[in-house]
């Protein structure tokens, strides 16, 4: 069975096509794209989690692990 690793990354306006491609290039592929939410007050993202920066697209990822 395939077993998956995720990443979760705040999308810039600016500078999305950048930000996929980089991640593309290191293998992830993107999943789905969500509108950004608040962080909680307090909280911090765990391993490849990127906090999501309020009003920001956020965009998720996956890899097969190795």
């Amino acid at each position: 069975m395939d077993k998956w690793e995720y990443a979760t990354v705040p999308l810039m306006i600016h500078a999305t096509k950048q930000i996929l491609d980089s991640w593309g290039e290191d293998g992830w592929e993107l999943v789905t794209v969500l509108p950004g939410a608040p962080a909680a007050a307090g909280s911090a993202p765990a391993g490849n989690m990127v906090a999501p920066t309020q009003g920001n697209p956020i965009a998720y990822f996956k890899r097969k692990k190795s």
